[in-house]
């Protein structure tokens, strides 16, 4: 699910334009972490690009989209984008709608059949698919017969190199036939909304999903031959306090997922409509998100998992964490991932590619996705062309959250120092020389720091709270 792609992608906590002028604060302890709350005081992004998705402008980008694509070499993935769900979850900022018309599946699955072919007419001759991944929405909102046939239309009109195949689950609606399709087609890395395991809070964000569900989700993907699982949990829902999160934790920790990103929910309803169905009352306060995300940190690692930037964790053997450790770590739509690949392509309504130099985001709405590829003309209709300063930035900003050092040019140090001061006099990092390397236990104020390289950040646009 790619969150930074859509409206609700925008929304959280972080430093506070008058924090250089404040003395250092003892802050409050939470297991590792220290509270700085005047240091989480103005919104942020998670950088899953730079420019952000706020950044993306209206314009016709298939034609520079076109040329993108016949400029690409060696590795590059693909993301489809399935814009449908069994059910709606009140909670979710995704691009989704309701998989309850067969005519409208089957509309979209024509269409995206349609621009995986054009733009494997259009793709360079020595590029290579190496990965691929399937997100939405949920993709098993389709058929397990539709998910093997888009599979074909890829392997006929791709270069495929033997691809790591991985896919976005909803275990509610995860049935049999799918774990025979994923064991034939080789899908290795599996994904499953978990959320909560707590009965009383899924009633409250509408996604009711007892924990039998789960497990059977988890033999199911085990016996198919998924070697990597990944569980979305999630702190600062209705209801949900640190002994309500540490259950879930327990339950999860026990089933034993390879990864598990945990992030904050961003109450936005105002962006978000369906939200508004949330009682805003329930939701805790900004301590007791802190809280929660300070003790998922630390049980997470004490049960063995290595965290993997701010809200990332993964065991140590599985890909996630070795790409940590031997500094190959990256950021993308996906969130932290061990992919490589010099170029994402976006497939699907909402998708959006990555290319040097460009951004590109499909049209949004699945009708007028339909509309543009039936008229044969690419999807794009978003987004931005990045300047050479843009690269710049957006290399430093994605070194920082993947590797939590970064070597700084002498102008970009110069004018950001000050905004530094005060993440420096608190511990939470250092300045060696031109070499800006965060602290231990700074993962909370990791998008705090990054957004002090962000050139665009000042006007009104609203992000994720850092925790």
């Amino acid at each position: 699910m790619s969150l930074e792609a859509g409206p609700a992608a925008q929304m959280n906590t972080a430093v506070a334009a008058i924090a250089g002028a404040m003395p250092p604060q003892s802050g409050e302890r939470f297991d590792d972490w220290t509270w700085y709350p005047e240091l989480l005081a103005r919104p942020v992004p998670r950088y899953t690009s730079y420019p952000t998705a706020a950044e993306f402008a209206d314009a016709d980008l298939a034609d520079a989209q076109a040329r993108a694509l016949g400029l690409l070499r060696g590795p590059v993935s693909l993301y489809l984008h399935i814009p449908y769900c069994q059910e709606i979850c009140w909670y979710c900022g995704c691009n989704t709608g309701a998989a309850n018309r067969s005519q409208r599946l089957a509309a979209y699955l024509g269409a995206l059949h349609r621009e995986i072919e054009m733009v494997a007419q259009l793709i360079g001759p020595q590029a290579r698919i190496t990965r691929i991944a399937f997100g939405g929405g949920s993709p098993n909102a389709i058929s397990p017969t539709d998910f093997v046939r888009l599979i074909d239309t890829l392997t006929l009109n791709f270069r495929l190199a033997r691809p790591v195949i991985s896919l976005e689950l909803d275990p509610r609606s995860l049935m049999p036939q799918w774990f025979t399709a994923i064991a034939g087609i080789g899908v290795i890395k599996a994904s499953l909304g978990v959320q909560t395991f707590d009965p009383r809070v899924q009633a409250a964000i509408g996604r009711v999903q007892p924990q039998d569900d789960i497990a059977r989700a988890m033999d199911g993907l085990r016996g198919a031959g998924v070697d990597s699982i990944n569980f979305d949990l999630m702190y600062g829902l209705p209801h949900q306090d640190e002994a309500v999160l540490d259950q879930t934790l327990d339950t999860a920790i026990a089933m034993a997922p390879d990864r598990v990103a945990l992030f904050g929910y961003a109450h936005v309803p105002h962006v978000v409509p369906r939200q508004r169905r949330i009682d805003v009352a329930a939701l805790p306060g900004q301590r007791t998100r802190f809280a929660m995300a300070a003790q998922g940190s630390a049980r997470l690692r004490a049960a063995g998992y290595d965290a993997i930037g701010f809200d990332h964790f993964a065991l140590p053997d599985d890909d996630l964490a070795k790409a940590r450790r031997n500094g190959t770590l990256r950021r993308n739509f996906q969130g932290f991932t061990d992919d490589s690949a010099g170029a994402l392509i976006g497939l699907g309504a909402s998708s959006v590619g990555v290319f040097p130099g460009l951004l590109v985001q499909n049209e949004k709405n699945a009708g007028r996705y339909r509309q543009q590829l039936e008229s044969g003309r690419l999807a794009g209709t978003r987004g931005v062309v990045q300047t050479v300063q843009d690269q710049r930035r957006a290399a430093v900003i994605e070194t920082l959250l993947c590797q939590e050092a970064v070597d700084l040019p002498a102008d970009l140090l110069d004018e950001t120092r000050d905004g530094l001061a005060p993440f420096v006099a608190r511990g939470l990092a250092r300045i060696e020389g031109q070499r800006l390397v965060l602290a231990p236990h700074s993962a909370p104020y990791h998008r705090s720091i990054a957004v002090l390289f962000d050139a665009y950040r000042g006007g009104g646009h609203q992000f994720s709270s850092a925790v």
